[in-house]
């Protein structure tokens, strides 16, 4: 099986994705762990396809945690769901914000070998905010995902639309028993 988990930043997208990935078996590939380099940089697109090509060929299923709409000719040429995290917005911030504070706290590396870490001043007081984009992005994603879900091209894909921890409990359930 080969999967996608999509949403906006502090959805909760990696958790979920994580959790999928060990219920069935499967690799879990992290886009951020892709594109992310030393201080910051960015992969070049180039660059960033043929590692995110190089990952998904690996393996005959994964599960694949990220959005990156440049790549989803891709990521969704042999994807058999896509499963779009869209809990509320007063939830996604509050999970963004607690997420924040606690990297920023403990200063973990966020991908191994980047050096990469949050700090109080990138998280709540720099235009690089991962705040600033969950609340940037939070309406336009949920309209653009709508509109994939709705999209003539990608009738071959099922999507689900996770709105709750039960039903992410449930897709779960579901996807184990249907091994």
């Amino acid at each position: 099986m080969k999967i996608n988990i999509i949403g906006t930043s502090g959805s909760g997208k990696s958790t979920l994705a994580r959790r999928i990935a060990t219920a069935l078996a499967l690799p879990c590939i992290e886009m951020d762990t892709l594109y992310w380099q030393p201080d910051w940089q960015g992969t070049p697109d180039e660059v960033f396809v043929s590692k995110l090509e190089a990952a998904l060929d690996a393996s005959p299923g994964w599960v694949l945690d990220g959005n990156y709409n440049r790549t989803r000719a891709i990521k969704w040429r042999e994807v058999d769901l896509v499963v779009w995290v869209d809990y509320g917005f007063v939830r996604t911030l509050r999970q963004a914000v607690m997420r924040a504070i606690t990297r920023a706290w403990t200063q973990q590396e966020l991908w191994p070998g980047t050096g990469n870490r949050e700090s109080f001043r990138r998280s709540f007081l720099s235009r690089e905010s991962i705040l600033i984009w969950t609340l940037k992005t939070w309406r336009s994603n949920r309209v653009r995902y709508q509109a994939d879900m709705d999209n003539p091209a990608y009738a071959h894909i099922r999507f689900v639309r996770i709105t709750s921890r039960q039903q992410a409990d449930a897709l779960i359930a579901g996807l184990q028993s249907a091994r």
